[in-house]
């Protein structure tokens, strides 16, 4: 598959490609262009001339090209979301849900462009008038990682085409594939040429070139903290806006007098799912003394039931890790658990044999009598491995779930509602749940505090982020003539 830019396919303009692999079976799925600076240069210069009619466009077409793109994408779920499992090597249904909770994002963003509005502020002076407008930013780059590559693309791409922006996307190298499939269908419904380019490359290659070139007035990414820093640091040299969603480290508090069997099924669920590779998982679990070892049971007895496996084959949870780099990090984690006196309860080893060999696999792992010391509760795992630790007083368990460079999410169960309140609302996080973690909505604003993030997507936070406030400051003669 070659990158799509300017509504055709196009190879590198050094003829350069890298293999797309399948992390289930290490098989070559496809190739990609290997882009670089000219690369960019060609798809921003795309999206420039692509936005000039595509702000003029009536906001009505928009919304309506907008819900079509949402109307082909569940029709074309199946398709792209098998084209996802092989790529990813999450298991089949999953893929095919974010597929569709994609297109559900499109048109909930089109329903909030359809209600964008101007002001005009009574002034009370004859002849005079004021209008508050909102305009499109401008040319957009969209950089996006490997877990989540088409949903969180969508929260970037459905805001900025509906507020009239162009986008150049650029997806993980591990995950192209979806992407670039993604633009054609667009275009193939409607959407001009140049409205959303797709180049691939790496990110110290052709992604630095997109953020550091003069045309686009927006960089949105989603990955890890460090490359975060370095393309806000990057994008200075233009004064160009940011939403960045980063890294996660979040943690779940659990009060004894919980609903035992809801958290556990609710960490066991969110902790494990698509094997721990997204950002905002509980990734730590501190729990009231007095119950500790009856819920440690509970998550352990959960957990357990997950099964292992090809993400092609019915009632498999998790299927392989994306990488052998990915892997190392949870099984370094591990290791440096055990080193620090943790008890490794489930899991912690890859499994072997058959299909095992060929995968980076790596069991749901649960580590008892975690401490703040060890790397598991104090970095992301973005892995299938959670810390688990005894408090007994909930100030100090306040005071741990804090103690963290991160501030993505948080989860609270309690029986007291007054008091997971007061925790929820304590807890330095962008999202807090309470007593159940269901999936974002998309009418919430979603984004980090502290080193998460800048910045929010979904609903009309997402939306704004993509307009510019222009005033208009208007003369005329009030007479009748």
């Amino acid at each position: 598959m070659d990158m799509f830019i300017d509504g055709a396919w196009r190879e590198a303009a050094c003829g350069a490609r890298v293999e797309v692999f399948n992390p289930f079976d290490g098989g070559v799925v496809d190739s990609v262009p290997l882009g670089d600076a000219a690369d960019a240069d060609a798809a921003l210069r795309s999206a420039a001339r692509a936005f000039v009619g595509w702000r003029a466009t009536p906001l009505a077409e928009r919304v309506r090209l907008q819900k079509r793109a949402a109307t082909a994408l569940r029709a074309r779920a199946k398709e792209l979301g098998e084209l996802l499992t092989r790529e990813l090597g999450r298991p089949l249904a999953a893929s095919i849900m974010e597929i569709e909770r994609s297109a559900d994002l499109l048109e909930a963003y089109a329903e909030e462009g359809a209600r964008l509005h101007a002001e005009m502020p009574l002034g009370g002076v004859a002849g005079e008038k004021t209008l508050i407008m909102r305009e499109p930013v401008g040319v957009v780059v969209a950089i996006t990682p490997f877990n989540y590559p088409v949903t969180l693309l969508t929260f970037k791409l459905g805001a900025a085409l509906i507020a009239g922006c162009t986008v150049v996307a650029k997806p993980a190298e591990d995950t192209p594939l979806t992407t670039l499939r993604l633009a054609a269908l667009f275009h193939e419904i409607g959407y001009p040429a140049g409205c959303f380019n797709v180049v691939t490359g790496t990110g110290r290659g052709i992604g630095m070139a997109l953020v550091e070139h003069p045309i686009p007035r927006k960089v949105a990414f989603t990955g890890g903290t460090a490359a975060g820093k370095a393309i806000a640091a990057a994008a200075t040299g233009t004064l160009k806006r940011l939403t960045l969603e980063l890294g996660g480290q979040s943690p779940a508090i659990v009060c004894a007098d919980a609903d035992l069997d809801a958290a556990a099924s609710g960490i066991v669920r969110h902790a494990f799912a698509n094997s721990g590779q997204f950002c905002y998982r509980v990734n730590r679990v501190f729990v009231e003394r007095q119950v500790y070892a009856d819920f440690l049971a509970r998550l352990v007895g959960g957990a357990r039931d997950l099964r292992v496996g090809d993400p092609l084959a019915d009632g498999v949870a998790l299927g392989p890790l994306a990488s052998e780099k990915i892997y190392r990090n949870s099984e370094q984690q591990i290791a440096d658990a055990v080193r620090h006196g943790g008890r490794v309860l489930l899991g912690g080893e890859r499994p072997r044999g058959g299909a095992y060999e060929r995968g980076w696999f790596l069991p749901p792992t649960i580590i008892a009598d975690a401490n703040p010391s060890m790397l598991v509760m104090q970095e992301e795992t973005f892995g299938p491995v959670i810390g688990v630790a005894p408090f007994d007083i909930r100030e100090e368990a306040l005071r741990l779930a804090n103690d963290t460079r991160y501030g993505l999410a948080g989860f609270v169960f309690c029986g007291d509602l007054a008091v997971a309140l007061t925790m929820a609302e304590r807890i330095e996080a962008g999202s807090v749940w309470v007593n159940n973690i269901q999936r974002s909505h998309h009418n919430a604003p979603f984004g980090g505090m502290k080193e998460s993030g800048i910045g929010r997507e979904k609903g009309r936070y997402g939306v704004e982020a993509y307009l510019e406030y222009k005033t208009i400051y208007l003369s005329y003669p009030a007479g009748l003539g």
